[in-house]
């Protein structure tokens, strides 16, 4: 079976085909329009922007994702496109391309889940992972636990209350001088410096929650910057990357932990944008060794929003018997109403 997969939920257009041979997949084509340098003076996604750029890359790529692959439209099992959650006006140019798509040839359509397939990165690179496990999704719109009891069964056991911690390492990155995106920037300078030197609070919320929260940790780190400026003190951006990136990564990892202890799995996943951050993955590692669990995290090309992602998590909504029709619309909700 062929899946096409496109993503459009943020400022990646991504168009993929994967093959599902007796439960195992196999990545055709993965093609992805980034459109970091039309956002970079910026220092930020501009929405509007980003849904032009979609408009104006989506029948290329798609183009060019089956011609890689060798698979004519007719050969296609299913197309699988994300439609929540993600900005409302770029989820609109991959569900309506998408929609258009399937229903003038006669193909099968599945609506994606975008926090889902990004779990679902995790079995493009790992054939023997199965449910039951622990999925903790980290990006720059999500920071979240979820207990996983099949590939289309989640359920969220701890989320941010506020701020995603890839947008807070975007913002302190940003505010310091860093490129666009930050948290790249920021994971790189992190390895020069103390990550002791400057005191900061831990985004895990103290108690049984498992709950995060880091607009008071970004707050605590700008108010360090402004400090040293007003008093004509240059920031130690190496020492400030290290302790913010050790403030995030140590929160998150008390919150797997004790997700784990509290659920009893024994498999961590991994997923999302920020789980191409090198801190987190080797702290992660360090914490499922001691746990007697394992750590399962996609390759960092499959960590970023790509189509593959997208047509992995429509095979088992397709497998399920969750097919779309032409109602289907996007949101920009995590829970959108039926």
């Amino acid at each position: 079976m062929y899946i096409l997969g496109m993503e459009s939920s943020c400022d990646e257009t991504s168009a993929a085909v994967v093959a599902v041979e007796e439960g195992r997949f196999r990545i055709l084509s993965n093609i992805v329009a980034s459109q970091i340098e039309t956002h970079r003076v910026y220092g930020g996604v501009v929405p509007e922007i980003a849904s032009r750029a979609h408009i104006e890359a989506i029948t290329g790529i798609t183009r060019e994702a089956l011609s890689t692959a060798g698979v004519g439209v007719g050969e296609l099992g299913a197309v699988a496109v994300t439609a929540f959650p993600g900005l409302i006006g770029a989820l609109l140019v991959g569900v309506n391309f998408a929609k258009s798509l399937a229903f003038a040839n006669s193909i099968p359509l599945v609506a994606v889940n975008h926090i889902k397939a990004h779990v679902a990165a995790a079995y493009l690179s790992h054939e023997a992972l199965k449910p039951p496990f622990l999925a903790l999704v980290v990006s720059g719109g999500h920071t979240s636990i979820f207990d996983v009891t099949d590939p289309t069964d989640f359920r969220e056991i701890g989320s941010t209350r506020d701020d995603a911690a890839g947008e807070a390492f975007d913002k302190i990155g940003r505010v310091i001088g860093l490129p666009y995106p930050g948290g790249a920037a920021l994971d790189r300078l992190a390895y020069e410096g103390d990550g002791k030197a400057i005191r900061l609070p831990s985004p895990a919320l103290g108690g049984e929650t498992l709950d995060f929260s880091f607009s008071g940790l970004k707050t605590a780190a700008l108010n360090h910057i402004n400090t040293c400026r007003q008093g004509g003190v240059e920031v130690a951006r190496a020492d400030l990357a290290a302790s913010f990136t050790r403030a995030v990564v140590e929160g998150i990892a008390q919150k797997a932990e004790q997700a784990l202890t509290l659920t009893g799995r024994k498999t961590l996943v991994l997923a999302g944008g920020v789980a191409a951050n090198s801190h987190l993955r080797r702290r992660l590692g360090e914490l499922v060794l001691l746990a007697g669990a394992q750590l399962v995290v996609p390759p960092v090309s499959l960590c970023g929003d790509n189509g593959a992602m997208v047509a992995a998590a429509g095979y088992f909504e397709f497998q399920s018997g969750r097919l779309a029709d032409v109602s289907l619309n996007a949101s920009a909700l995590d829970h959108p109403e039926p």
